[in-house]
């Protein structure tokens, strides 16, 4: 089955998706379930919600939620911050295509890009079971450990800046995150190649700088299919802090102890029961040879 390109929506849209019916060993996590819980949590935690975004495709099957979030904080770092925002988003299923996943991030203001890193997001659970119960549990977990989480997106976001990045390094870069880690897409490939030539935001700092490559990539990024944003977003968090960062000699460690949950960092991995799933497919789009020449021709200036 053809892609069908995912939009903003509404909160209305997602909750009147009609639930699914894959048998008894399936269990419903609703759209309407997810965002109750992450509404109420935040809620009683002191936070502050500012804006709700809501995608999904055509019929709801996908979706995803992101919640800019205020929170109620007495630590200088966090409250004086103004470049980002803190954010809850969440990502979920009807159609067995991806699992149930949330994590506590950041987003820069000025343009909405995202921010994750791997260890706010090593849980990922299917729909059997207890999962509904876990879920609120992972949900409430991560709204927890928010402002810790947060200032690991500051210090990275920091050490981002302080890093000068050539043009040639960035298309280097470019390279990899298309052909060897396959995070990037033909069509945010063109995107990120437009930004690089011309920002479509100001960043506050140099075009030749890791902090403003990170921003080309995360404003691609956003082009990303709803089952795929917020791995995606973690993923490139990961690789160019252990690409970059990691040279530097920064290494950030967590805590949390996640044993108890299933994890997976895989949110391709797609759970079928032939008999009655209906998979809706995303078509891969080429890269040419003129695209490739374009990356080339970017790293010689």
């Amino acid at each position: 089955m053809g892609y069908k390109k995912p939009s903003e929506t509404t909160k209305m849209h997602l909750t009147s998706a009609p639930l699914p019916n894959h048998g008894k060993s399936y269990t419903v996590i609703s759209h309407q379930q997810v965002i109750d819980n992450t509404v109420q949590m935040l809620n009683d935690s002191g936070f502050t919600i500012e804006k709700e975004i809501y995608r999904a495709n055509g019929n709801a099957q996908v979706a995803q939620g992101i919640f800019h979030i205020k929170p109620n904080t007495t630590d200088p770092q966090i409250a004086e911050e103004a470049e980002l925002g803190m954010m809850f988003a969440w990502t979920n299923s009807y159609d067995k295509s991806v699992r149930f996943q949330c994590a506590i991030g950041g987003y820069v203001q000025v343009c909405y890009n995202g921010m994750v890193c791997g260890d706010m997001m090593t849980f990922a659970r299917k729909h059997t079971g207890s999962a509904d119960q876990e879920i609120k549990m992972q949900i409430s977990n991560q709204i927890k450990n928010a402002e810790k989480y947060f200032k690991r997106i500051l210090d990275d976001r920091d050490a981002l800046r302080a890093l000068p990045l050539t043009k040639k390094q960035q298309c280097e870069l470019l390279g990899r995150l298309y052909f060897d880690e396959d995070i990037i897409e033909a069509a945010q490939l063109t995107c990120i190649k437009s930004e690089l030539q011309e920002a479509s935001y100001d960043y506050k700092c140099d075009q030749e700088n890791a902090w403003a490559f990170y921003n080309h990539v995360t404003h691609g990024l956003k082009k990303a299919h709803p089952r795929n944003w917020l791995s995606d977003t973690k993923n490139f968090h990961d690789f160019i802090t252990a690409d970059l960062l990691g040279n530097m000699g920064v290494h950030k460690t967590d805590s949390i102890d996640l044993s108890k949950y299933e994890t997976s960092n895989d949110s391709t991995m797609i759970e079928v029961d032939f008999e009655d799933a209906h998979i809706e497919t995303v078509d891969e789009v080429m890269l040419t040879s003129s695209m490739e020449h374009q990356l080339s021709y970017l790293g010689r200036s």
